[in-house]
């Protein structure tokens, strides 16, 4: 079959943002921003405190960093050795469920056996050392209340995590628990913080003059220095959550994915922009476009095959495209899909480069924008292709000649390092 060329144009159009619309998403971001600082309940940014500013990049000594954010647990003996250098001395790292052996996160399991096993790579990560003492920052990136950068009291479990007994209570209690019924008394948590606040301090420690952390990955959620200009307060991450963003105008496969997804009505931006909802906005379109009703069970990984397939005549795409719909397309089908998973994926960067906009207005405030990284993490950002050049584009396009100043840098695997990092400023 051939694809109608006027319904095409029209899907394409649906998933286009203009610069005018790129100016008011970030002026909109920016607007929520000052809302939600002065109360949060007025934002669709949750505003969430991390108690913890940025590193000076001269912070010292050994520390254990835990990073819990998934399936997959690691501890590392990290140590600092100031001017932005560390080393990673030793990195232990386990799933929290294996097949047919133990499963601490399913149904049935416990946050005794859930934290005794995390202790037992913290033991591993020391050699069972009982004498010296370490410091250990846990990044730990699930809904959390904190109201101090110890104290993190899980809300809610996600990512399909159903260990009982977690819910409701401060994580690092439980983790000194487990510690103490290990006999191992000279590791202190001190600190809790989340993937992004991570990202955000490893980049800092590192290359300096650093105020925006970001995981645009499977999910999307950013961070930033607010100096609180003029008040009182000292400066502080805040952990903006800037996947729940809702002032964004959905187009018709936005609202049938929002309306069919586990929360309608809630995580716009995210919806828009992440990793986990690309390849379902594509498919969806796509399913349009061959006049069938399916979930084809597109995924990003799919579009970013597409995208780089330089083929003759795209045979990469051919295959992807027969495997998941049934329907082996022509050449000149092939490349209106390889354009229409390019549009997908150039909205997703654009919104999300509207939104670091938002925030570099809020910290030049009345002053001219500085010098500045944007630390970014994430699947999307390292491997799709064309992201990374899309975000510099946009910020060329709404910042004008001030956007040589601000450029993008990978901040990979920056959630240990963070971790550590925050165990060292912890101790001021």
């Amino acid at each position: 079959m051939t694809f109608d060329k006027k319904q095409f144009e029209e899907i394409i159009d649906a998933f286009t943002v203009t610069k005018e619309g790129l100016r008011e998403v970030a002026a909109d971001f920016r607007y929520d921003l000052r809302q939600g600082l002065k109360d949060p309940a007025q934002s669709s940014l949750r505003m969430l405190k991390s108690y913890i500013g940025l590193p000076t990049g001269d912070e010292q000594g050994e520390y254990l960093a835990l990073d819990l954010g998934g399936t997959n647990v690691r501890v590392l003996r990290i140590r600092l050795d100031g001017e932005g250098r560390f080393k990673v001395l030793k990195k232990v790292a386990k799933p929290l469920r294996k097949e047919g052996a133990y499963d601490y996160i399913g149904k049935g399991s416990t946050a005794t056996q859930m934290f005794d096993f995390l202790a037992s790579l913290v033991d591993d990560a020391i050699d069972g050392e009982r004498q010296e003492t370490f410091l250990l920052g846990h990044t730990f990136s699930f809904p959390s209340e904190q109201s101090n950068l110890y104290n993190a009291r899980l809300i809610v479990w996600t990512k399909e995590f159903a260990t009982a007994g977690v819910e409701g209570e401060v994580v690092n209690d439980l983790l000194k628990a487990a510690l103490h019924r290990r006999g191992i008394e000279n590791v202190e948590p001190t600190a809790v913080i989340n993937d992004t606040v991570a990202v955000l301090l490893a980049a800092a420690y590192e290359y300096g003059d650093t105020y925006i952390g970001s995981i645009y990955a499977t999910g999307h959620n950013t961070c930033y220095l607010e100096p609180y200009a003029g008040k009182v307060e000292k400066p502080m991450i805040l952990n903006l959550e800037s996947g729940g963003f809702m002032k964004l105008v959905p187009n018709r496969f936005d609202a049938a994915l929002d309306a069919a997804s586990e929360k309608p009505g809630e995580q716009r931006l995210e919806k828009m922009a992440s990793g986990r909802y690309m390849g379902e906005l594509f498919g969806m379109a796509l399913a349009e476009l061959l006049g069938e009703s399916k979930n084809y069970g597109f995924t990003s990984i799919d579009m970013s095959a597409i995208l780089v397939d330089d083929t003759e005549p795209l045979e990469t795409a051919k295959k992807i495209v027969a495997s998941k719909t049934g329907h082996v397309l022509g050449a000149d089908d092939l490349a209106l899909a390889k354009r229409l998973a390019r549009a997908i994926l150039v909205r997703s960067a654009r919104l999300v480069t509207a939104s670091y906009v938002g925030i570099i207005w809020q910290l030049a405030g009345d002053g001219g924008i500085q010098k500045q990284h944007i630390a970014i993490d994430g699947s999307v950002y390292a491997k799709m292709p064309g992201a990374k050049e899309c975000i510099t584009a946009t910020l060329s396009e709404l910042l004008g000649e001030d956007a040589e100043k601000i450029d993008t840098t990978l901040a990979h695997d920056g959630s240990g390092l963070g971790a550590a990092i925050a165990a060292a400023i912890s101790t001021k």
